[in-house]
C-alpha cells in the first residue's frame, strides 16, 4: 500500500467525527406519532370538551352534505368504489377522534384585546385544559399560540405563555400528554432565543419537563435569511432542541411576498417554493412539517328554514366547491411530503380525513407488497452477512402504514395482513428493529 497509517489514522479519526456530527444533526424522523392536522380555535371560545362538539359539527354537516359515499364522491370527484370505503371510515374517526391536534389560539384568531381580558383568557383557559386533562377530553394533541415577539407585543406574548403554563401546572400538577407551544411571525433568530429562554425558565422554575416548541414560517427570512442561508434552520439551532415543528402561515407569507388575495392559496408556487425549502432544510432533522389553511370555509351562503330549491341548490354547490378544494389542498400536501396541515372549521373535518383516507388507501396494495418484499430481501442480506444500505426506503414503506394505522385509515391488523410484520414488529416504529428482530429466524 501506498498510504500510510499515520495518514489513514489521521484521516479514520476525522471522518469518525464528522459521522457523529451528521448523526447528530440528522437523526432521522422521529418514531412517533405526527397528526394529520391542527385545528387553531380562538382562545375565547376554548373549553374543555370544545374538540368533541367541533366533532358533533363535522358530524352534523357530513348528514346535511355528505350524507352516502355517492354525495362524498360527487363533492370531491373521488372514485365512487374509493369512496364507499372511504365514507364510513370519516364516520367512524368523527365519531372516536374527530381532532387530533388543537391549538388555543392567543394571535390571529383572537386578536388584540385589553391586557385584563387577555390575563383573564389565559388563566380560563388554563384551567379549562385541566378540566380536560382529569375528563378525558382533550385530543391527543393540543397546545397554545402566542402573539408574536415583533415590536410592542413580545412582553405581551411572555405574560401570556406564563400565565397559561403557571396556571396549568398549579391546576394539574403538570402538562398534558402532547403539548407544545406555537411561536409566530418569525423575523429574528434572536426572537427565538429569548423564547427559549423564557420556556426554560419556567420550566426550570415549576419543576416540569421540556415544553416543545413549533415555529410558524410566514416571513420570507424564515424561508431564506438575508445571508442567503436557511432561516429556520438558524431557528431551530436557536432554539436549544425544544423545537419538533414547523408550520408554514400561508396567508402571512403569500402576502409578504406581495401575492394578491385572489391568489393567495396553499398551492401557489410561492408556497410551494417555500415549502421545499423547509423540507430541504428541515429533511432527517425530526423536526415535522405542516403546511398551512384553505381559508375558503364550507358554509351555505343562504341562510334561514324556508329557503327556496333554487337557494338549496346553491348552498349544495357552494358547500361542495369549498369541500373539494380543501380536499384538493390536502391531497396537493399530501403528494409534496406534508402530513399535517390547518383546518379552520368543523365542516372542513370530513374532507380533511376524506382526502388522507383516500391517499393511503389508494396506495395500499403496492405498498404492501413493496414493504412485504423489502422486509424479506432486507432480512436475507443480514441473514448472510451482506450490506444492506437502503434501509430509508424500508423505513418509508414503514412510515407509510404507520401513518395510515395513526389516522384511521386502516387498522394494525389490516397492516399485518398486507405486510407479513407482526402487530409488535409494527409497533417498534423501526425497519432495523424489525430486521434485527428477524436475524434469528
Amino acid at each position: 500500500m501506498t498510504l500510510s497509517e499515520r495518514s489513514l489514522a489521521d484521516w479514520s479519526a476525522r471522518l469518525s467525527r464528522v459521522a457523529e456530527e451528521v448523526a447528530a444533526a440528522y437523526p432521522g424522523e422521529r418514531p412517533d406519532r405526527q397528526p394529520v392536522h391542527t385545528v387553531y380555535g380562538g382562545a375565547q371560545l376554548f373549553a374543555h370538551d370544545t374538540t368533541r362538539r367541533l366533532g358533533d359539527l363535522a358530524l352534523k354537516a357530513v348528514e346535511r352534505w355528505l350524507p352516502t359515499p355517492d354525495d362524498l364522491a360527487e363533492a370531491v370527484d373521488m372514485d365512487p368504489g374509493l369512496a364507499e370505503m372511504v365514507h364510513p371510515k370519516v364516520i367512524a374517526k368523527l365519531e372516536r377522534e374527530p381532532v387530533e391536534d388543537f391549538r388555543i389560539d392567543f394571535e390571529d384568531g383572537y386578536g388584540n384585546r385589553p391586557d385584563e381580558e387577555e390575563d383573564e383568557a389565559a388563566s380560563k383557559t388554563a384551567r379549562e385544559v385541566a378540566r380536560g386533562m382529569s375528563a378525558g377530553t382533550l385530543p391527543p394533541f393540543i397546545g397554545i399560540r402566542v402573539k408574536s415577539l415583533s415590536g410592542e407585543l413580545h412582553r405581551r406574548a411572555l405574560r401570556t405563555l406564563d400565565l397559561f403554563v403557571t396556571t396549568l401546572v398549579g391546576e394539574a400538577g403538570r402538562m398534558p400528554d402532547g403539548f407544545r407551544v406555537t411561536l409566530p411571525k418569525i423575523q429574528h433568530v434572536e426572537q427565538v432565543a429569548v423564547f427559549a429562554e423564557a420556556m426554560t425558565e419556567l420550566e426550570q422554575a415549576l419543576g416540569i419537563g421540556t415544553i416543545p416548541l413549533e415555529l410558524m414560517v410566514e416571513t420570507p427570512q424564515t424561508v431564506i435569511d438575508r445571508d442567503g442561508s436557511s432561516g429556520v434552520r438558524k431557528f431551530v439551532e436557536a432554539a436549544g432542541g425544544r423545537v419538533t415543528g414547523a408550520h408554514f402561515g400561508t396567508y402571512d407569507y403569500t402576502a409578504s411576498m406581495n401575492v394578491t388575495a385572489a391568489y393567495q392559496a396553499m398551492d401557489h408556487q410561492a408556497c410551494d417554493f417555500a415549502k421545499h425549502n423547509l423540507q430541504v432544510s428541515l429533511a432527517g432533522t425530526g423536526v415535522w412539517i405542516s403546511d398551512g389553511a384553505t381559508n375558503v370555509m364550507p358554509v351555505p351562503i343562504h341562510k334561514g328554514d324556508d329557503l327556496t330549491a333554487e337557494q338549496e341548490r346553491e348552498n349544495r354547490e357552494s358547500v361542495h366547491h369549498a369541500l373539494w378544494l380543501h380536499y384538493g389542498h390536502v391531497r396537493h400536501s399530501l403528494i409534496h411530503g406534508y402530513y399535517q396541515g390547518w383546518d379552520l372549521h368543523p365542516a372542513q373535518l370530513p374532507s380533511r380525513y376524506a382526502a388522507v383516507f383516500a391517499f393511503f388507501l389508494e396506495g395500499l396494495d403496492q405498498a404492501g407488497a413493496r414493504l412485504s418484499n423489502f422486509v424479506e430481501q432486507a432480512a436475507k442480506a443480514t441473514l448472510v452477512g451482506d450490506v444492506f444500505d437502503d434501509a430509508a426506503t424500508g423505513q418509508g414503506l414503514l412510515n407509510y402504514f404507520l401513518r395510515a394505522i395513526n389516522c384511521g385509515a386502516i387498522t394494525a391488523e389490516e397492516a399485518t395482513r398486507r405486510t407479513g410484520l407482526t402487530v409488535g414488529e409494527l409497533e417498534t416504529r423501526s425497519f432495523l428493529r424489525i430486521l434485527e428482530g428477524r436475524k434469528g429466524r
